[in-house]
């Protein structure tokens, strides 16, 4: 006997299905889709929380030095007429040089980050940015969840799909 449903797919194919259904959970809190697969993608999502919140606090924070170009204030980068060794003149964009504090991952919280990758697929916003899921993860859903010892998701029967009448349920973080 599997020890995974096969869902009436290939590997690849059901692999991909269950990153997005996992990924779709994280980002809007609630999927509907079939029963079996609902099933499937908790167990999936309850791991990735539960390596979330075991990591959620193991970073420490770093001073970093950050150069950056000077912007005035219509925040237009601000450039100066320099003259190369050829004689020729062109514009040159002005830096400055500042410390900025950052989280650094900490080893197993990195390998977390990492393992959390495998199981999600990278997402981008209306405006074409990257969403940041493992932050999301570990800074916003962790605390959440920090006293719970799992069920982290409930899944809820919603009846009968029409058309093929698999069953329906809805998939949502509680």
């Amino acid at each position: 006997m599997a020890s995974n449903r096969k869902l009436g797919r290939t590997t690849d194919i059901r692999k991909a299905m269950l990153k997005n259904l996992t990924t779709d959970v994280i980002l809007h809190g609630k999927i509907e889709t079939t029963e079996a697969r609902a099933k499937e993608v908790k167990s999936i999502v309850d791991s990735v929380i539960s390596l979330a919140i075991k990591e959620k606090d193991n970073f420490e924070t770093v001073d970093v030095k950050v150069v950056k170009a000077k912007l005035d204030s219509k925040g237009n980068k601000v450039t100066e007429l320099v003259k190369s060794k050829n004689g020729k003149e062109y514009l040159k964009v002005v830096k400055e040089e500042t410390t900025e504090k950052r989280q650094k991952d900490m080893p197993s919280r990195l390998n977390a980050r990492r393992k959390i990758m495998r199981k999600i697929n990278k997402v981008k916003d209306s405006d074409g940015k990257n969403i940041d899921i493992p932050s999301k993860l570990f800074n916003e859903i962790a605390p959440k969840y920090e006293g719970r010892v799992g069920g982290y998701t409930r899944i809820v029967k919603a009846g009968p799909r029409r058309g093929d009448g698999a069953e329906k349920a809805i998939l949502e973080l509680l």
